[in-house]
């Protein structure tokens, strides 16, 4: 079973601009599917599942902050993560900027509390004639804490609070229809809906061909 998220679905189909596909237990697909070269963007409260989805389904394609920050880590061991967090961050920010610029589908980690960041990417992806789609974790706060605790690395209540209110006004705004500024298309994914999905293809539409 598969979602067609852009023009890559039939011609004479309607194309969904949002796309919610949680609560549908065993029904949910397993392949969403984009146009070659357009740019996913993986949201979600931090422990939602965001970078477990991103290696199940876009193994090789995936940006991820997680990484990012481990490298990080590695190169100051010892040191505090809140005194380099700026750093990370902002090495995230040209890495995902790096790999937009080389080209083919990308998948990335965001925790959604920064539309800047979406509108950076969405207007980079423009310029080369490509679309932003975000994929959105709907999981509860408590299952999110226990995912924190699953991976060994929980962030601070401070900022666990401000995801808390932020990630939840971006779902609602999604599921209601109303987009982000530069978003094409919206999935929203419970956590059911997201262990189904084994894969993001990023194939050729017909009005890029």
């Amino acid at each position: 079973m598969t979602v067609h998220t852009t023009a890559a679905a039939r011609a004479d189909a309607p194309v969904p601009v949002v796309r919610d596909l949680r609560g549908r237990g065993g029904r949910s697909p397993h392949t969403l599917r984009f146009a070659e070269g357009d740019v996913v963007v993986v949201s979600g409260l931090p422990g939602s599942g965001k970078t477990t989805l991103l290696r199940q389904a876009a193994p090789g394609l995936g940006i991820d902050s997680q990484d990012t920050r481990k490298a990080w880590e590695a190169r100051l061991p010892g040191v505090p993560y809140a005194l380099y967090r700026p750093v990370a961050r902002v090495a995230h920010f040209l890495r995902m900027h790096r790999a937009l610029r080389a080209g083919g589908g990308l998948a990335v980690h965001d925790c959604g509390t920064h539309a800047w960041v979406r509108w950076s990417l969405a207007r980079a992806a423009a310029r080369g004639g490509r679309s932003l789609h975000l994929v959105l974790l709907d999981v509860s706060p408590q299952t999110a804490l226990a995912g924190q605790v699953a991976r060994g690395r929980k962030v601070s209540a401070y900022a666990f609070a401000r995801h808390a209110r932020a990630v939840p006004r971006l779902i609602a705004a999604v599921a209601e229809g109303r987009l982000p500024r530069g978003v094409a298309s919206a999935v929203l994914l419970d956590r059911e809906a997201a262990g189904a999905v084994a894969r993001f293809a990023f194939e050729e539409s017909p009005a890029r061909r």
